[in-house]
């Protein structure tokens, strides 16, 4: 592990190199101006000796990936699977599998829900358990970086890519990142206040805050309520409830924590609806879902698991057989 400094956070790059290949992460946290919308960005580069899959379970965000030239295919039950170079997915209530030949590169970029509604103007229900190319969404780029390091326009994600790509280490492509959003966010449709408040109280809560206390909490019925989180969280506030309980709960497990005792602390009812949550929204049971993080395939050695949010089990690697955990 290495570190360099970005302003004032860190910059912090994961290498190794193995039987099944090389890879490289690079954490870092948006420029200040852009948070809590950007919550993270992560340069990812694989070079591995075959295919990958990885389950990504649902989690209480948006995620954008500005690829670098190679696809990823993303599939999900009920819906036709994808192959994308870069890709964007909105708020799920189900699992996704993410499958590539070995070979990926690009930046994950974590934002808030009504973030990604400012930045893609576009109704975020309407992307709801989708993964769907950014470039078919609507979205202003804008021209130039202010210190030049774009020295063509771009008007797509795609364009946006290339310019990535073509710099020469990770700070200066986060940096790009952080201009371009920010040019973006101020051109884009404003969130409701109400809406990121709303949205807050849940988060905190862990999605223990029922609904009419949540409308009362902003100020509006819970019809307008839910029309407007919809609008601009993409899932209604009980369906993002479930998926933050269901965050809490993947946490404790890896704390030592019994299903009996996360489901007691969690708001399920038993052990039972723990159970049938985590399969609804992953496809496996809790203990599948822990095996898979905590043993990845032998056959396809590599890089160890990645989660996407800090503290949080978000991605199980699968086995190469294309089953389940």
């Amino acid at each position: 592990m290495t570190t360099e400094r970005r302003g004032r956070d860190e910059v912090v790059s994961y290498r190794g190199q193995g039987p099944g290949g090389a890879w490289e992460t690079v954490v870092a946290l948006p420029h200040p101006r852009l948070r809590p919308g950007m919550i993270s960005y992560r340069g990812i580069r694989l070079d591995l000796d075959g295919p990958r899959r990885r389950l990504e379970a649902p989690i209480g965000a948006a995620t954008l990936l500005p690829g670098f030239g190679r696809p990823l295919r993303v599939s999900r039950a009920g819906r036709p699977s994808a192959t994308l170079v870069s890709v964007f997915s909105g708020p799920t209530t189900t699992a996704a599998v993410g499958e590539h030949d070995g070979r990926l590169a690009g930046i994950e970029v974590l934002l808030a829900p009504w973030a990604a509604f400012t930045l893609f103007d576009t109704p975020q229900y309407e992307l709801a358990d989708r993964a769907v190319d950014p470039d078919e969404l609507p979205h202003l780029l804008g021209a130039r970086s202010s210190r030049d390091r774009w020295r063509a326009p771009a008007r797509s994600i795609g364009e946006l890519s290339a310019a990535l790509a073509a710099l020469p280490g990770w700070v200066e492509r986060f940096g790009l990142l952080d201009e371009v959003f920010a040019r973006w966010a101020d051109a884009g449709t404003p969130s409701s206040a109400r809406v990121r408040r709303a949205w807050g109280h849940l988060r905190r809560t862990w999605g223990a805050m029922p609904v009419p206390r949540l409308a009362d909490e902003v100020g509006w019925s819970v019809r307008q309520l839910e029309n407007r989180f919809r609008e601009q969280i993409g899932l209604g506030p009980k369906a993002a409830s479930r998926v933050l309980r269901l965050q809490r709960a993947r946490r404790r497990p890896a704390a030592g924590r019994s299903q009996a005792e996360t489901a007691a602390a969690c708001g399920f009812y038993d052990q039972a609806h723990l159970s049938g949550e985590f399969r609804a929204m992953t496809g496996c049971t809790p203990g599948e879902f822990t095996a898979a993080r905590g043993a990845p395939p032998v056959a396809a050695p590599g890089p160890p698991v990645a989660d996407r949010l800090a503290g949080e089990a978000t991605s199980p690697v699968l086995s190469a057989d294309r089953g389940d955990p």
